[in-house]
């Protein structure tokens, strides 16, 4: 694509879904975007492996990460370049190929001078699901209105981080991804005007997709400091496609005091088909995400900022102990422990408090738990 011819690779597709090429989104909003995550651990709170790559089509950016929690460590690399074709689905040392559309796919990220380098290959054990769409619309404006699929399933090969290679089998290495497209904010902060103080999200989010033996679970709610529920989703999938409806859920959230983390839960669905079931979830690992890897907490970089017209391409390594205070503001990733019914299964266990929220303990915008 250039500015005197604006074909791609994809305009030769029948793919379309309006008058404009690929490289033009249907919407002129500057916050559209299109996005990878992946989640990969080893069923234990030995590590946990997150990476993503968007695409900013009215920006004119992409860019990508990983970002892996071992130990006391979180380690960074990251990358950016201009958006040319869609297509093209690489950012400098790391790069998402697609084997076999919603069942395998590859995430690469070369080795380089920084610390982390991987070459991993996903396998799904449930189909994709669709969640519910998302739409907020705050003082006219509209700030999220995104679709994802998500998946749980297993991973194969090798990760090094810190020159320390680690064999990947998809005996004990799961995880869970999701692909999302739509309007969310994104890049560099857009001039506040009316919402001014009045911040995108509020109250609760939690995101926890369940990898069983024979089947996932995917729960998902965000739920309001009055006990309103701008979105939620609750649903058993299995191998051969079946899809149940659970129901409402009722939830219980243990809390480390003293912070914003969450540590143990119970899910009860009073609805489900068969009969109630409870949920018991337990925190394994926190992976403070939103550190380094462009979900906001970084001036410096943010998904779709501009980073000039060259590839950029960086490492940041930080001691937990160092980010766990900030990065508990934002996003958190946990690897976790689920069971019920005698079924143990792991996966990720997301977590996000956007302001105050008294019935967890947190009093006030900027407070702990008490």
């Amino acid at each position: 694509m250039t500015h005197e011819n604006p074909l791609t690779s994809w305009d030769d597709y029948p793919v379309h879904q309006s008058a404009n090429v690929i490289a033009h989104a249907a919407t002129s909003d500057r916050n559209f975007y299109d996005r990878y995550y992946f989640l990969m651990h080893p069923s234990s709170d030995e590590m946990a492996a997150i990476f993503g790559l968007g695409q900013y089509p009215n920006l004119g950016v992409t860019d990508a990460f990983v970002a892996v929690r071992k130990g006391d460590g979180h380690h960074v690399v990251r990358a950016s370049k201009p958006l040319v074709d869609r297509m093209d689905t690489s950012v400098g040392p790391i790069r998402v190929e697609i084997i076999e559309p919603l069942r395998r796919l590859r995430v690469v990220v070369e080795p380089t001078e920084h610390s982390v380098s991987m070459n991993v290959t996903w396998t799904a054990s449930v189909p994709a699901i669709a969640e519910p769409n998302q739409f907020i619309r705050s003082k006219g404006k509209v700030v999220f209105d995104t679709q994802r699929l998500a998946q749980t399933g297993f991973w194969e090969g090798t990760i090094t981080v810190n020159g320390e290679t680690t064999s990947v089998t998809p005996d004990h290495w799961r995880g869970c991804r999701d692909r999302s497209w739509g309007v969310r904010p994104v890049g560099e902060p857009e001039p506040a005007g009316i919402r001014q103080g009045v911040p995108a999200m509020s109250g609760m989010w939690n995101y926890f997709p369940m990898q069983f033996s024979d089947h996932s679970i995917f729960f998902i709610n965000n739920e309001l400091a009055d006990g309103a529920r701008a979105l939620e989703q609750a649903e058993r999938v299995w191998p051969d496609g079946r899809i149940e409806q659970l129901g409402r859920v009722e939830w219980h959230h243990d809390m480390q005091k003293g912070t914003r983390l969450m540590t143990h839960s119970v899910l009860t669905f009073p609805d489900a088909p068969g009969g109630k079931i409870e949920v018991e979830c337990t925190s394994l690992l926190p992976h403070f995400l939103a550190v380094g890897s462009g979900y906001g907490l970084d001036d410096d970089w943010r998904h779709g900022m501009y980073q000039g017209p060259d590839l950029v391409v960086h490492g940041r390594d930080y001691k937990v102990d160092e980010i766990a205070m900030r990065g508990q503001f934002a996003v958190v990733d946990h690897v976790a422990r689920f069971e019920y019914d005698g079924n143990v299964g792991y996966g990720l266990y997301e977590q996000a408090f956007m302001g105050a929220f008294p019935r967890v303990g947190i009093a006030e915008a900027r407070s702990m738990a008490e």
